[in-house]
């Protein structure tokens, strides 16, 4: 589908409520189309509406006018340099961007990425930055809350009678 139809997709989406289905069509549009900044926004205002500040500042990261606390949850959310680099989905050179502002942010982030892992990273190659992604990066464990333990106790309980209703009807099937 086009980037207009796409567009009119989206509005269409978020009037009638669907904001995670114009979520996803712009997510898919930022992959496809990586250098307008105008997706990018449009994305970051979705999030907004989740209440996200981190993903709209993940989104809004290469624009100027962009907030400074949603800046800081996503560089918080993202703490090294090779995590916004996977997180900015960008590919190419930095001066494919639109903005001196947005060039200038990508170089910044490449450079620090590389520096951190001591060799050179490039946009269009994640394996050049990928080997820093599996160590600095943990997803926060949760512990544990009334609500889980019960539902793995049902689960266990369910389990369990099941086997009992099958192993008393192989023993009457042999009785």
């Amino acid at each position: 589908m086009p980037l207009r139809e796409t567009l009119a997709q989206v509005d269409a989406d978020l009037a009638a409520g669907r904001v995670p289905v114009a979520r996803q069509r712009l997510r898919g549009l930022v992959s496809s189309f990586p250098y307008n900044l105008t997706l990018r926004r449009r994305l970051a205002e979705v999030y907004r509406l989740y209440g996200d500040a981190a993903e709209a500042g993940r989104w809004m990261y290469l624009e100027e006018d962009r907030s400074a606390d949603e800046t800081a949850a996503f560089e918080a959310r993202y703490g090294s340099p090779g995590w916004r680099m996977k997180a900015l989905a960008w590919r190419g050179p930095e001066a494919m961007a639109a903005t001196a502002f947005a060039e200038g942010q990508l170089v910044v982030v490449r450079t620090a990425c590389a520096e951190t892992l001591g060799h050179p990273v490039d946009w269009d190659d994640p394996a050049s930055y990928r080997h820093g992604l599996e160590e600095e990066y943990e997803t926060p464990s949760e512990s544990w809350s009334v609500s889980g333990v019960l539902a793995g106790v049902g689960c266990l309980v369910g389990a369990l009678a099941f086997l009992a209703i099958w192993v008393n009807g192989v023993v009457a099937l042999f009785d």
